[in-house]
């Protein structure tokens, strides 16, 4: 990458981190990735040792909540060098979000070089054993200091980076869901296509609630008719009813266009299933469920991948899936993904890109 500055690190965090207990999003690897926006234009990246960073208490972004973020991960292949998966997606995805919170756009190739370069710096941080990975997570917030409900002049663009285990201590084990008609993530003409901090704070405290129920999570109903399914709390969701694979469509205003969640139904339709983004009710499901057409459900993100359902939760009634267990269509997309992001399997869409970590970086 032309113009890009490296300083490395005095002192490795390695040492410190438990690769036996990762967990994840605890642990951080010894550089960053930053691109300031100043006068109009992003500056020139720099990668330069992990730490704090000093913000003054008017910073804007405190105040007014003007950051977005994308969630990706780099898998050591089976081949050789490191994977990613559909970086591209997330490029264009956070340019999305830019847009919803007047964040300015952030050139995709330079994303991309970005990561590639932070990679090859870090590269020893990631995780060896299968289903562990290194987690990335690029972001941009607002610089300014001031007081006012005013889009900021100043950005920063940073990518950090964490070695991590499964997303949810259960692993591939079928959760219990909570559905919820009391709390709202998101409403259509906000900020629901958005990944930005909002929407995760909306979901707080609803969650919180969940889990103190012994739910592992929340399915928000969308906002208007308390009826249409709208997401996971973290995730998209998916249901398999009477081999009819049904998701909300990104068309119902507050839905994310996750980029698993995409690849799940690019899969669904080369495997030759019917795949339907449309608009469905918690009603239906239920009915479905009585008529024992409810086959599977699942979850879909890239920090789970797939996180499949037992058990949904609605109005005290309980909709136990396939004996919580997996079932066989969520467990053949588990492992189609996660072969191709690991290299194991051919990638018919082209979707991984290899990056040659024995490749030199110029300081």
């Amino acid at each position: 990458m032309e113009y890009l500055k490296i300083i490395r690190t005095e002192v490795s965090r390695k040492s410190g981190i438990d690769y036996s207990n990762l967990g994840f999003g605890k642990f951080f690897s010894d550089h960053q990735f930053v691109v300031d926006y100043d006068n109009g234009a992003w500056g020139d990246p720099r990668i330069e040792p992990y730490g704090p960073m000093a913000i003054e208490p008017a910073n804007c972004t405190l105040h007014y909540g003007q950051t977005i973020f994308e969630g990706m991960k780099a898998y050591r292949s089976a081949k050789g060098g490191v994977n990613l998966f559909r970086p591209s997606m997330n490029a264009k995805r956070m340019n999305n979000s830019a847009r919803a919170v007047c964040i300015p756009e952030i050139d995709e190739e330079l994303f991309v070089d970005g990561i590639r370069e932070l990679i090859r710096v870090d590269h020893s941080f990631i995780p060896n054993e299968r289903g562990h990975s290194l987690y990335l997570r690029p972001f941009a917030f607002g610089t300014g200091n001031f007081l006012g409900v005013t889009a900021s002049s100043q950005y920063r663009f940073m990518v950090i980076t964490s070695p991590v285990a499964s997303y949810y201590a259960e692993g591939l084990n079928p959760v219990r869901i909570k559905v919820d008609e009391e709390h709202i993530r998101a409403v259509r003409g906000g900020l629901g296509q958005a990944k930005t901090a909002a929407n995760y704070a909306a979901s707080l405290y609803a969650g919180m609630q969940a889990k103190k129920e012994g739910f592992a999570q929340v399915l928000f109903l969308e906002a208007v008719t308390r009826n249409f399914v709208d997401e996971i709390g973290a995730m998209n969701i998916m249901f398999v009813i009477d081999g009819e694979l049904i998701t909300p469509p990104l068309t119902q205003g507050s839905i994310l266009p996750g980029v698993t969640r995409d690849s799940v139904l690019q899969l669904g339709r080369h495997w030759g299933l019917k795949v339907s983004e449309r608009s469905i009710g918690i009603d239906e499901i239920a009915e479905a469920h009585r008529a024992g057409k409810l086959q599977e459900a699942f979850g879909t993100g890239t920090a789970a991948v797939i996180s499949p359902v037992g058990e949904f939760v609605h109005r005290g009634d309980s909709m136990v899936i396939n004996n919580r267990q997996i079932g066989p269509i969520a467990q053949k997309f588990y492992d189609t993904i996660t072969g191709i992001q690991y290299g194991e399997l051919d990638d018919p869409f082209g979707w991984v890109e290899t990056i040659d970590i024995e490749e030199s970086v110029s300081a």
